[in-house]
């Protein structure tokens, strides 16, 4: 890793805690910007060299320095997966307006994917605004506004034709929303290829789950996540894949 891709590293751990803190305040009636954090077991609020990303849970044994109760795993893996993320948007694209816009998306994504696998539920708070975000990055990248328009109506037209097929048993409307995010940061071709990506991904954990007897065939399980990150994954590598694909199955 380069001096610069190490930089780049702890610039991802920190905003990895900033999403953290999103997170564990999502739902509630606290702004992200105020207030320092706190232990969610002993309200203890936390010192700031009690706050460093990683570092501090490693000093502390993953425990409240309070109350000694334990932290979630959580605030490390966040925090590392966001970096990863930043330092591996900027191996494919190097540094521009693709790596920055890049890594909001993925940022938004990240909420959603941690959210969604705690407590099986996608909030309007994040997904509208990664909506915005998402259509505004990519007209400034250059994309076609129809192909964004087309991408989010098929997004969310496919999640929403389940949800009134199926009255809600097979998705919930956080799925619909998450779909049009989906359509505005991929456009329509793209957006096609993270939904094959997500249902084949997510069959395959599902079946590994059931042989493990974790799950039922009848179990709920978050879809979200399996979307989120084959959209992250198709943003990276949407064009190749759709080429492997082509050279696989039509030479």
């Amino acid at each position: 890793m380069s001096m610069f891709e190490s930089i780049l590293f702890i610039f991802g751990l920190i905003i990895g805690s900033f999403l953290n803190v999103v997170i564990a305040r999502l739902g509630k009636k606290k702004s992200f910007w105020s207030g320092r954090s706190e232990c969610p077991k002993c309200k203890y609020q936390i010192n700031w060299y009690d706050n460093i990303p990683v570092i501090s849970f490693i000093i502390l044994r993953g425990r409240c320095r309070n109350c000694h109760q334990s932290i979630s795993w959580q605030y490390p893996m966040v925090e590392l997966a966001t970096a990863l993320m930043f330092v591996w948007i900027y191996t494919v694209f190097g540094l521009g307006a693709k790596f920055f816009i890049y890594s909001v998306f993925s940022s938004f994504l990240m909420v959603l994917f941690v959210y969604d696998l705690k407590h099986y539920l996608i909030l309007d708070r994040v997904s509208v605004p990664a909506m915005i975000v998402a259509f505004l990055g990519n007209i400034y990248l250059g994309a076609g506004l129809a192909d964004l328009l087309l991408g989010s109506a098929i997004g969310a037209g496919f999640f929403a034709a389940q949800y009134f097929i199926s009255g809600g048993r097979w998705v919930g409307d956080g799925d619909i929303r998450l779909g049009a995010v989906m359509g505005l940061m991929l456009g329509w071709k793209f957006v096609l290829v993270a939904l094959f990506i997500a249902y084949l991904t997510g069959a395959t954990v599902g079946v590994f789950l059931m042989m493990l007897k974790k799950k039922k065939m009848s179990s709920e399980v978050p879809f979200g996540p399996f979307l989120t990150l084959a959209t992250f994954i198709t943003m990276l590598y949407g064009r190749e894949l759709i080429n492997w694909y082509f050279n696989l199955f039509y030479r």
